[in-house]
């Protein structure tokens, strides 16, 4: 019997401060229009300060790729192993009724074109595409009685079309790490 495809992108979570993988952790994927980065200085960036909404990846539009239509989102939960190895397209409840029926294969191997996805693997130069992770921290450590000073883990990173992405975050209540994994 053949395993399943493992997804483009993968995440994993370790709880460090129990020493033991962080269960039932909610994980989105989105998307990310692409913007200029709000570090770039003056001379590279003439465009003037992005505001905040810009910054946390909110403004205008509709949040999709391709600046008007809806936003591209994958959502799962993690594992008794801490990972997340499959994603669904997310539906807003406020979505009318219409569920996504694209896939993260389809969308970063640009089959998702026009107002969703952008085609050639989200619209960024040379194929490749600009993603953030967003972690449900405060929800995994209410569970559980904990306070945290993180309620949510947000990772922006590139991707290029063909490889793998796996993101492991090593997590405790009053800190985080992350990187880039295999």
């Amino acid at each position: 019997m053949a395993s399943p495809t493992k997804a483009p992108i993968t995440c994993h979570i370790l709880d460090t401060n129990l020493g033991q993988p962080a269960r039932n952790v909610r994980v989105r994927l989105q998307l990310t229009p692409p913007s200029p980065s709000s570090f770039q200085s003056q001379s590279q960036s003439p465009s003037p300060t992005p505001s905040p909404s810009t910054i946390a990846g909110g403004g205008g539009g509709g949040g999709g790729c391709g600046g008007g239509g809806p936003p591209v989102i994958f959502e799962s939960t993690t594992n008794e192993d801490g990972r997340v190895n499959a994603w669904l397209p997310y539906s807003s409840p406020r979505a009318g009724g219409e569920a996504p029926v694209y896939t993260l294969e389809d969308v970063l191997g640009g089959e998702v074109g026009g107002e969703v996805g952008g085609g050639g693997g989200g619209g960024g130069g040379g194929g490749r595409s600009r993603w953030t992770l967003r972690f449900d921290t405060g929800g995994y450590f209410a569970s559980q009685g904990r306070e945290t000073f993180f309620p949510e883990v947000t990772v922006v990173f590139e991707v290029s079309p063909g490889q793998h992405y796996h993101v492991p975050l090593l997590l405790a209540p009053f800190s985080y790490s992350t990187y880039r994994g295999s």
